[in-house]
C-alpha cells in the first residue's frame, strides 16, 4: 500500500468476523478480533458453500484447507418428502457444471470452516485475536472509534470498525436501532452423526454423498455427509402451530413427530436420528440500505440475516468479506472504502435475503401448489442451472429468477 495500514477492529469471531479479519489484513492492514465468548468456536452442524463460497474462500486463501474435510456433493436432489418421489435434480460434477462456475460446490461442519478461518487468522502476523470482550458501546470520532466492553474499563481505539457480531448485532442496534430480528415461525432441529453408527438402509442412504432436499408441506428435511464422509448432517425444519412471540415452549419434539408424521418411509426413518438437544428458531431482517455509520460498517448477519432456505448466509458473509477486503486495497481512506464494500454489497445481499423467503415458501408448499411445483421443476435438465446461477455468481448482471 501507498499509505500507513489502518487499524481495523473486527466485533465478533463468527464465520464472518474471522472471514473479514482476514480479508482486511491481506490487503495491508491491522486487525484486532474481538470476541464476546470466552474461546473461539462455532456451533450447529453442517453448511453448503456453493461455488460463489469456494471462489471466496479462494480469495482469502483458505480453500484447500476447507476442501481437506469438505465434502463436494455429486448432485442436488428435490425429492418429494410424502410420496418418497424425485423432484428434480442438478449435476455438481457435470461439464456444464464446471465450465459455468469454475469453482466446486461443497458442504462442510461449521466447525471445519470456522477452523481453517481461525487457523489462517492466527498463523497471520498483522491479526490480533481477543476473546472474552463483548462490546457494550462504540464512541465514534471524526479520526477513530473506540470500543467500550463489559468485562473491563480498557477501550479499544481503532481507525474504523466492521461489525460482525450476528444476528443479534449489539452494534447494529447502537447504530440502525430497528428493533428485534423477524422470526419466520419456523424451527430446525439439526446434527450431525456418525455414519459409523448408522445401520440398515439408513446406512447405505449415507453414502450417496449427495445433498438431498425432501420438501413437504410447511417442513422439509435436508440431509447431506460431512468431514470427509465421516459424519452425516441432517435438518429438520418445520412451521409450527404454537408460535408466540414471548413464548419458548412452541416448535416441540412433540410437533416436530406430528408434523413429520405423513411424510414417506425414508424421512420417517431419518427422523429418530436428528439430534435433538437444541432447537434452533428461524430468524431474518427486511433487507437493510445503509451499512455504513461513519467509520463502522455491518458484515454478515449483523446485515443481512437471511432464512436459509438457498443455502447462501455463509456464502454471503464470505463475498461480504472479500469486498470489504478489496475495498480497504483501492481506497486509503475507510469512509471510501466502507461506501464501495457497501455499494458493490448490499443491492445483491438484499436480493438474496428477499429471495430466501420466496423460495421457502415454494419448498413447503401443499396440496395442488405442490403437485404443479413439482410438475414444474421435473422437467428440468440435470444441468439447467438458470434459476440458481444469479445465485452463485458473486458479480455481474445476472438477475435473480424469482423477483422480489
Amino acid at each position: 500500500m501507498t499509505t500507513s495500514p489502518l487499524h481495523i477492529a473486527v466485533v465478533g469471531g463468527g464465520i464472518g468476523g474471522l472471514a473479514a479479519a482476514l480479508a482486511v489484513a491481506r490487503s495491508g492492514h491491522r486487525v484486532t478480533v474481538v470476541e464476546r465468548a470466552a474461546r473461539f468456536g462455532e456451533i450447529g452442524a453442517g453448511l453448503q458453500l456453493a461455488p460463489n463460497a469456494s471462489l471466496a474462500l479462494e480469495e482469502l486463501g483458505v480453500l484447500d484447507a476447507v476442501r481437506r474435510s469438505a465434502v463436494a456433493p455429486p448432485q442436488l436432489v428435490m425429492m418429494d418428502a410424502l410420496t418418497g418421489e424425485q423432484v428434480a435434480a442438478l449435476d455438481l460434477r457435470s461439464d456444464g457444471y464446471r465450465s459455468r462456475f469454475k469453482h466446486p460446490y461443497l458442504v462442510t461442519h461449521r466447525t471445519d470452516l470456522h477452523g481453517a478461518l481461525l487457523g489462517a487468522c492466527r498463523e497471520h502476523p498483522s491479526i490480533s485475536l481477543r476473546t472474552g470482550h463483548t462490546v457494550t458501546d462504540a464512541a465514534r470520532t471524526a479520526t477513530e472509534v473506540r470500543l467500550h466492553f463489559a468485562e473491563t474499563p480498557e477501550r479499544l481505539a481503532a481507525d474504523a470498525v466492521v461489525a460482525a457480531d450476528g444476528l443479534h448485532s449489539r452494534l447494529r442496534q447502537i447504530l440502525v436501532n430497528d428493533g428485534s430480528p423477524v422470526c419466520s415461525k419456523y424451527v430446525a432441529y439439526r446434527g450431525a452423526l456418525p455414519v459409523s453408527s448408522m445401520t440398515g438402509a439408513m446406512a447405505q442412504h449415507a453414502t450417496t454423498e449427495s445433498v438431498i432436499v425432501w420438501a413437504g408441506p410447511r417442513m422439509h428435511l435436508v440431509q447431506y455427509p460431512v468431514r470427509r464422509g465421516e459424519l452425516y448432517n441432517q435438518v429438520a425444519v418445520f412451521e409450527s402451530d404454537h408460535y408466540t412471540p414471548d413464548g419458548d415452549d412452541w416448535g416441540s419434539e412433540a410437533e416436530l413427530e406430528e408434523r413429520f408424521a405423513g411424510t414417506c418411509g425414508t424421512v420417517r426413518d431419518a427422523l429418530p436420528l436428528i439430534a435433538r438437544d437444541r432447537r434452533w428458531p428461524l430468524f431474518d431482517r427486511p433487507p437493510l440500505t445503509e451499512w455504513v455509520h461513519g467509520r463502522i460498517v455491518l458484515l454478515g448477519d449483523a446485515a443481512h440475516p437471511m432464512l436459509q432456505y438457498l443455502a447462501q448466509g455463509a456464502c454471503q458473509a464470505l463475498e461480504d468479506a472479500v469486498a470489504l477486503g478489496q475495498a480497504l486495497g483501492e481506497h486509503s481512506s475507510p469512509e471510501d472504502a466502507f461506501a464501495a464494500y457497501a455499494s458493490r454489497r448490499t443491492e445483491r445481499a438484499a436480493s438474496i435475503q428477499t429471495n430466501a423467503r420466496r423460495f421457502g415458501e415454494i419448498c413447503h408448499l401443499d396440496g395442488m401448489g405442490a403437485v404443479m411445483r413439482n410438475q414444474l421443476l421435473s422437467g428440468r435438465g440435470t444441468e439447467d442451472f438458470d434459476d440458481v446461477a444469479w445465485v452463485w455468481t458473486p458479480v455481474g448482471d445476472l438477475q435473480p429468477a424469482i423477483t422480489s
